[in-house]
């Protein structure tokens, strides 16, 4: 049986589709929406898969509207799928009140806390559901999928990859909450979806999970040095640190003079592609 899902309106773009589609969680227990943009090349064939985490207070329209991927990804052939960031309107007190916790801030973890755990189940999502969905219903390679996110969908671009190695054939980020235990958007989610206990964090911390799986295949981040979240929020140094000493393969791209922005992200995205193009094009080991 085909999971159901809901279109809501489609468009033409670079030879292909945008659509924005919608449908009945049974991980979220809510409606959630995405977004996919199916490339000129999925009208004749299967093509592989390239999901895109947003950050804070994203829907699933920021990085399909703002990006400039389809371009990119119709070169490429590849298809783009955009999730939102959490769910919605689930009438759990102080989901609304700040942009870094709760609404727009599903941090992709699966929530161990009350009030948050019934619904906040953005890894398993992320990870399980969406991805069933989508080889259920778009011609796609589902053996051939890459991952990549901007600051919080960096973070969890990053562990999504490195906890399910085999599911992923190539990573990318944007600025990533590279070590969200010592950040303070970390501590403050974490805190509230995973508990007090620390020791649970470090499954989703990327520069943790990496000092116990390392991926076969080259990670990599672009960041701003103009980013004003550097030193205090991102800390990508960490995780490079931790790439070193675990012999990690990763590209940290330090890009001058440019901040946390989908200006910025406009600016490298086809470099980001090209890189998830060419994982994915590889034969399997």
């Amino acid at each position: 049986m085909v999971a159901s899902i809901q279109l809501i309106n489609q468009s033409l773009c670079f030879g292909g589709t945008v659509g924005f589609y919608q449908h009945s969680s049974e991980t979220c227990k809510s409606d959630m929406k995405f977004a996919v943009y199916l490339p000129p090349q999925a009208s004749t064939k299967p093509v592989p898969i390239l999901y895109y985490l947003s950050g804070l207070t994203c829907t699933e329209e920021n990085f399909t509207v703002k990006a400039g991927a389809q371009q990119f990804a119709a070169k490429y052939g590849l298809m783009l799928v955009a999730p939102d960031t959490s769910p919605r309107n689930r009438g759990i007190p102080g989901e609304n009140d700040s942009s870094d916790l709760g609404t727009g801030a599903g941090f992709y973890v699966d929530a161990t806390q009350e009030p948050w755990r019934t619904h906040y189940q953005m890894y398993s999502y992320v990870t399980q559901e969406l991805p069933a969905l989508i080889h259920a219903n778009f011609p796609v390679m589902p053996d051939r999928q890459g991952i990549f996110g901007h600051s919080m969908g960096g973070h969890g671009a990053l562990v999504c990859a490195l906890k399910n190695p085999t599911q992923y054939r190539s990573v990318s980020a944007f600025a990533p909450i590279a070590a969200p235990i010592q950040a303070p958007w970390g501590q403050k989610a974490f805190s509230a979806y995973l508990g007090q206990d620390q020791t649970s964090w470090k499954a989703y911390d990327a520069s943790e999970l990496v000092r116990t799986t390392q991926l076969n295949h080259t990670i990599l981040i672009d960041q701003g040095t103009a980013d004003s979240f550097l030193e205090k929020q991102l800390m990508p140094q960490r995780f490079e640190q931790a790439c070193a000493e675990v012999g990690q393969p990763l590209k940290l791209r330090l890009q001058d003079g440019y901040d946390h922005s989908y200006y910025f992200i406009a600016t490298f995205m086809e470099d980001h592609i090209r890189h998830h193009a060419e994982q994915l094009s590889r034969r399997t080991p």
